[in-house]
């Protein structure tokens, strides 16, 4: 388990619960074409909280799907849920996923702390203030954004490059940079 938050830790018990939940409504979406509905009533603890959750999907190495929300509106274990289902089916960078690539399938998780502004008046600025390996940021100008959870920076390790990319998927040019652009960061949880 990596944790770029010590404060938010899920002992082992809760993450298998996670891991078994996402399965499971995967499993359910490809019998049923939609998420498993969580009983609430069943949910104690740190699975009833509200907390914001991505699910990345790996086949055999290669990112196979991950979809997630950077707020915090549902239970965690529901949110768990219906990103799993999500990313197996919903992502458009990719086909649905089907029963045989069920067997080859590995999840990841990762739970979110709320965002936080980052105050900045340059690039430059901007750039001395990231935290590589610590840090997913969430990067804002008008109607475009993009994010990129912390575990990105084991591919894009410089906080340069890194917000370049970012802008990139942002929508916007990778040397783009105005006044009004935003930036947010949060820590994840991630197994």
């Amino acid at each position: 388990m990596r944790s770029t938050n010590p404060t938010m830790m899920l002992d082992s018990t809760v993450r298998q619960r996670l891991n078994a939940l996402a399965l499971d409504s995967i499993t359910h979406g490809l019998n049923h074409g939609q998420a498993m509905v969580v009983e609430s009533e069943l949910l104690s603890g740190p699975l009833k909280e509200k907390r914001a959750t991505f699910v990345t999907l790996h086949k055999r190495g290669d990112l196979r799907g991950c979809v997630g929300h950077l707020k915090a509106y549902r239970p965690l274990a529901q949110s768990v849920a219906d990103n799993a289902f999500a990313a197996a089916f919903r992502d458009p960078r990719f086909n649905p996923l089907t029963a045989s690539e069920l067997s080859a399938l590995a999840v990841g998780i990762s739970v979110l702390s709320p965002t936080e502004p980052i105050e900045f008046e340059t690039e430059a600025e901007l750039v001395a203030k990231l935290r590589p390996g610590t840090d997913g940021l969430v990067l804002a100008e008008g109607h475009r954004s993009g994010t990129f959870l912390p575990s990105v920076w084991g591919s894009i390790p410089s906080p340069e490059e890194f917000l370049s990319q970012l802008k990139r998927k942002a929508g916007l040019a990778s040397d783009y940079w105005s006044s009004t652009l935003t930036v947010k960061r949060y820590t994840t949880e991630s197994w």
